[in-house]
């Protein structure tokens, strides 16, 4: 790993020229070499696993002192359970069919071209993430597996997790004769290098940012370099007068509390009003049973009053918002109002309802009668994610390997001339 010297913008170039170099030779790199790199970083970092948790027991330690959140401290936490998931996660995106290369479309011309289109590498991808120790893993193995060389920033406090990771996937880079510089770390803590970043057009392709509303309005106002953007989760689960009481139960519980400092995490409930004395309380009861803080609104009985502000909050902690609604179109109208276009569901037996959900409701991730903490790639069958972009261009939704690459396109003739 470099070390820094203090000049930002010198040690972005340097690592930039090094990506530039490394993505020339991953963007035809063979499917085998790539798939032993990724199982041999997965073998390397369960081998070094007692290292990973000494460093990450250190970043804890950090950001306890900078007084970090509850949430946040959860995020940044490893325990061998995590690191195995990691460890999954790698084999599980070396399992993958190779995107690049992969035929989209084809067909002929009266004047006997032949066209196909083809998946191509986009080059540098820089993620600038916070501190999740297990998208150093993620986003290397997804931006190798598309081909992409990548330079990673991660959050100040996962710093040394973040280290001892990427250890383990230079190893594998290693082993499979790649290029080392296909995954590079920023050595420093130093926001300037977030700076560097964001203008370095001639060494970056795509920024990809990870994190909070803070972080990706940085990146969104700072950047040069284009950016898919990954924004607050802040996720709605409407309860029909339709739906199934049981699986309602289910599924708001689990979307809720299973883990509440995910972007996939429910932050507001919205009730038909036919059934908010009913179900809708019910719900609220029992999130409040398990621990959760209920800001209602008016029709529901939660711990304390809802305000204004709570309908377009991220909480990720045990608080919900929840509110009643008129019927379907109500739920549609506050979602476009106060979401963030993430993810959003829909709890309803009627398909005539269910339908005007899916058609009007214009978030990345739509879902029925299922939990929103599935809003995953690894869940989508990804296995992992580099974010889930909430924009509108090139990806949307769960970005993995596939979402990672653009196209070209091979036109073939037999000596054709345009009169």
């Amino acid at each position: 790993m470099k070390d820094f010297d203090g000049d930002a913008d010198a040690l972005i170039r340097s690592m930039g020229e090094a990506a530039r170099e490394a993505s020339a030779a991953l963007a035809h790199a063979s499917a085998e070499r790539k798939h032993a790199a990724l199982i041999g970083a997965s073998e390397a970092l369960w081998a070094r696993r007692a290292e990973v948790l000494d460093a990450n027991a250190r970043d804890l330690a950090f950001a306890r002192g900078k007084g970090v959140s509850g949430p946040m401290l959860d995020r940044l936490a490893l325990d061998e359970d995590r690191i195995r998931g990691i460890v999954d996660s790698l084999r599980a995106i070396a399992k993958q069919p190779d995107p690049v290369g992969a035929v989209l479309d084809e067909w002929g011309r009266p004047n006997g071209l032949r066209i196909r289109r083809v998946r191509t590498p986009l080059g540098v991808v820089g993620v600038i993430y916070e501190s999740r120790p297990n998208v150093t893993a993620d986003a290397g193995a997804l931006c190798l597996k598309s081909g992409n060389a990548v330079i990673l920033r991660g959050g100040s406090e996962s710093l040394n997790s973040a280290r001892a990771i990427h250890g383990a996937m230079v190893e594998g880079l290693r082993c499979a004769n790649l290029p080392e510089a296909a995954i590079q770390l920023v050595p420093t803590r130093d926001r300037s290098a977030v700076a560097a970043m964001l203008t370095a057009t001639d060494h970056i392709d795509v920024i990809v940012p990870r994190g909070g509303k803070g972080l990706v309005g940085l990146v969104q106002r700072e950047a040069r370099v284009p950016v898919f953007a990954h924004l607050e989760g802040i996720v709605h689960v409407y309860v029909d007068r339709s739906a199934d009481p049981e699986t309602a139960r289910r599924v708001v519980l689990n979307a809720k509390t299973r883990r509440t400092s995910i972007c996939g995490a429910a932050e507001c409930l919205l009730v038909h009003r036919d059934v908010a004395e009913g179900l809708g309380q019910d719900l609220v009861d029992m999130l409040v049973e398990a621990g959760v803080e209920v800001r209602a609104g008016e029709g529901l009985r939660g711990t304390v009053a809802a305000t204004e502000a709570d309908w377009g909050t991220e909480f990720l902690d045990m608080r919900i918002a929840a509110r009643v609604v008129d019927d379907v179109d109500g739920a549609i109208a506050h979602i476009r109002r106060h979401g963030s276009d993430h993810t959003d569901c829909i709890l309803a037996e009627d398909p005539a309802t269910v339908a005007r959900f899916f058609e009007r409701v214009d978030s990345a991730i739509v879902m029925h009668n299922a939990s929103t903490q599935f809003a995953d790639g690894g869940e989508f069958g990804m296995g992992a994610e580099i974010g889930i972009a909430t924009g509108k261009l090139h990806a949307r939704g769960p970005v993995g390997a596939e979402q990672l690459c653009s196209f070209k396109y091979l036109v073939e003739g037999r000596g054709a001339v345009r009169p």
